[in-house]
């Protein structure tokens, strides 16, 4: 009953973060990108030349185009990724195009935009989006899901190969950016955009992109860091069975001496994700105060329970 109760925490837990991630992108892209008519990459993209060259809101092209390539993370990815990314697809889709109507037709949601955007100008505008967007794709990444199209090409990539999702997901985003200069863009206005501001469009999309694709990479690899805690301690038996039992973590005893003492002791070393070593250090508080406590930041942590070392 327990182990039934904490999965339907965690698999909610991980919805939750899907659905502020991609909240938080769509805010992003739709605050400060979309009113200066500048290009993101990804889908999101692709569905926004669409809509400068058409008048079609982004949304209905982002989902029609995401539904093409789900296949393709339903087989590599499993069918769990599929079922997040259909998820963060589809509220990315009404996000879109709420934000946009709310945005349009709602004076105080205008002022914030032309506040916080327009004011400050493109070059601050492209830097705010990308980070909070990079920060929103990171949470959505972190926990197995995925923004769709581009994002989902980046993780099959990276299962397989050492290839962060950063450096891929820019790496398409480049390649769609740079393609909207043989595509007409229309002003707000309805005009045409001139080839000089197309141009300087881009250079703003891939800004945006650059800075994105590195936030992402900060956030996951932020997240994926490990520690190592090495504790001396007298108590070495009563705290290497408090954690594995309590707190489900591997613990390494090594055989040491305590050279001013000459007594023989053991060493416990855990290796622990970075979020859960105030966990740790609490279990070792609790069960002994006066322990001798080293903790070591790593780099990398490869084996059950941890990353998978990838060709």
């Amino acid at each position: 009953m327990r182990s039934v109760t904490g999965g339907f925490f965690k698999t909610l837990k991980e919805y939750i973060m899907i659905t502020v991630g991609m909240s938080l992108y769509v805010i992003g892209y739709t605050t400060f990108v979309m009113p200066h008519n500048i290009l993101g990459g990804g889908v999101t993209g692709i569905a926004t030349i669409i809509q400068y060259a058409t008048g079609l809101k982004a949304g209905y092209s982002y989902f029609a185009i995401n539904c093409v390539l789900l296949a393709a993370a339903f087989k590599s990815l499993g069918k769990s990724f599929g079922a997040k990314t259909v998820y963060a697809i589809i509220i990315c889709s009404i996000g879109l195009n709420l934000c946009q109507d709310i945005i349009a037709s709602y004076p105080p949601a205008k002022q914030v935009v032309q506040t916080l955007a327009i004011d400050n100008g493109k070059l601050l505008s492209v830097i705010m989006a990308a980070i909070i967007a990079g920060v929103g794709m990171g949470m959505a990444i972190s926990v197995g899901g995925s923004s769709g199209g581009t994002d989902i090409l980046a993780l099959i990539i990276n299962k397989y190969r050492n290839i962060t999702p950063g450096r891929l997901i820019l790496s398409f985003d480049v390649i769609i950016i740079t393609s909207s200069l043989l595509f007409p863009s229309h002003l707000p206005s309805g005009e045409l955009m001139p080839l000089a501001d197309k141009i300087t469009t881009v250079v703003y999309g891939l800004i945006v992109t650059t800075i994105c694709g590195n936030v992402v990479d900060m956030y996951l690899s932020g997240n994926r860091q490990s520690v190592q805690v090495f504790v001396f301690s007298q108590h070495y038996e009563e705290l290497a069975n408090a954690i594995t039992s309590d707190l489900n973590r591997g613990v390494t005893a090594l055989d040491g001496m305590g050279w001013y003492t000459k007594k023989d002791t053991r060493v416990l070393v855990i290796v622990a994700r970075k979020t859960d070593l105030n966990v740790v250090l609490d279990c070792i508080k609790c069960h002994d105060p006066n322990a001798f406590v080293t903790v070591s930041y790593l780099r990398g942590v490869y084996g059950q329970g941890f990353d998978v070392i990838k060709k």
